[in-house]
């Protein structure tokens, strides 16, 4: 029996790439000099695709695909992939949660260790000669104590709140509505009285067209002059224009971000800012993880083939 055919719409690591060469006949779209040119040659034979979170699947692409049956997404994050178009056809969609959920609440709160203890500048003081010219580096702001809010208390807002309490912070979280499991937590349904209410502003909650901008110009400003603001989720969930100027006017003090519009290609005024810890999108960027992310790609593709229930469904 011939292998099925899959789209693959962006590099996986080689241990991945291994593998579902092994079962597939992988189709590199991100390799593609002419993308039009390559899915008209090979769009009519493609029944899987393989993605990841910020790629996702347009429906023009899946419009393309005559005998697409399934699109498995690498990453807990599917709003990139047309939905409704593949509900239309009865395309099913997976992802990876739970897999990543620990990596990501981890990265979350070293960012917000860094950026509130000014980790970055300080080392590079001590590089640069300035603790031996100038003395001690100038001081920042605790961490323990304070007062965090969790914007999305799903499976990495929880893990993120679960850690902030080995700081004896006071916690509270906004989400749908309260939630059983949040003990020793205020539940704050409005997301401006959550950030009136909060030192540190964690941005953990699923992008969908409900939650876009829900970080709004409002919360920013309830956030204030001495408020961070962390975003380890999606960049759609941020009114991006409002927090650069709130940035560069210090109405907001400062912000942590692992997510940004039209990345890799960030709007250049954040790199200017002296208030913004900035990455690149690799909360879920350990070796651990993205092995177990593309392991459960692999399984969801494998039991589709299979007619298997699929392990992490969305559609």
């Amino acid at each position: 029996m011939s292998k099925p055919d899959i789209l693959l719409i962006g590099p996986y690591p080689e241990w991945d790439l291994v593998e579902l060469e092994a079962r597939y006949n992988v189709l590199k779209l991100y390799e593609a000099a002419d993308r039009d040119a390559f899915l008209g040659e090979h769009g009519a034979t493609i029944r899987g695709i393989a993605t990841r979170g910020e790629l996702g699947a347009s429906a023009d692409l899946i419009g393309r695909l005559p005998k697409l049956e399934v699109v498995s997404v690498y990453g807990v994050g599917y709003d990139a992939v047309d939905l409704g178009a593949c509900r239309e056809r009865g395309i099913r969609v997976t992802n990876t949660p739970d897999v990543l959920t620990n990596d990501v609440a981890d990265l979350g709160v070293a960012m917000m260790l860094v950026q509130s203890r000014g980790m970055i500048g300080a080392e590079a003081w001590v590089r640069d000669g300035s603790w031996a010219a100038k003395g001690l580096y100038p001081l920042k702001r605790r961490v323990w104590g304070r007062k965090a809010g969790v914007l999305g208390l799903g499976r990495i807002g929880y893990e993120v709140a679960r850690r902030l309490k080995g700081f004896d912070m006071d916690i509270a979280y906004s989400d749908v509505a309260a939630k059983p499991y949040a003990d020793g937590m205020t539940f704050i349904a409005d997301p401006v009285e959550l950030a009136r209410h909060s030192d540190f502003l964690f941005v953990t909650l699923a992008a969908s067209a409900a939650t876009r901008h829900i970080v709004s110009k409002d919360v920013i400003a309830a956030l204030g002059p001495e408020g961070m603001l962390i975003n380890i989720s999606r960049a759609s969930n941020i009114d991006e224009e409002a927090l650069l100027e709130a940035l560069e006017s210090g109405a907001l003090g400062s912000a942590a971000l692992d997510v940004f519009e039209g990345e890799p290609k960030l709007d250049p005024r954040f790199l200017s800012l002296g208030n913004v810890l900035v990455q690149p999108h690799h909360a879920s960027g350990t070796i651990e993880t993205r092995k177990a992310m593309g392991k459960l790609v692999r399984d969801n593709l494998a039991a589709h083939f299979a007619g298997d229930a699929l392990p992490t469904p969305v559609l």
